[in-house]
């Protein structure tokens, strides 16, 4: 039913690896600030809001950012 082929859009060659830069990023997607706990924030909050357009509003934002 669906097919998944892991490949890049565009060819990648690392020539020289940085694990300072790479931390930097994986801690902006995955850290308490980054984008995924923001998404998250908005996604739970959206059940506390009284009516259907701040729910509709909190789950487009929640949902685009990741």
């Amino acid at each position: 039913m669906f097919s998944y082929d892991k490949f890049l859009e565009y060819p990648i060659n690392i020539k020289n690896t940085n694990p300072r830069l790479a931390n930097i990023i994986i801690t902006q997607y995955g850290g308490p600030n980054g984008e995924l706990a923001a998404s998250l924030r908005y996604l739970t909050q959206r059940y506390t809001m009284p009516d259907d357009v701040t729910k509709g509003l909190l789950t487009d934002i929640g949902t685009s950012i990741v």
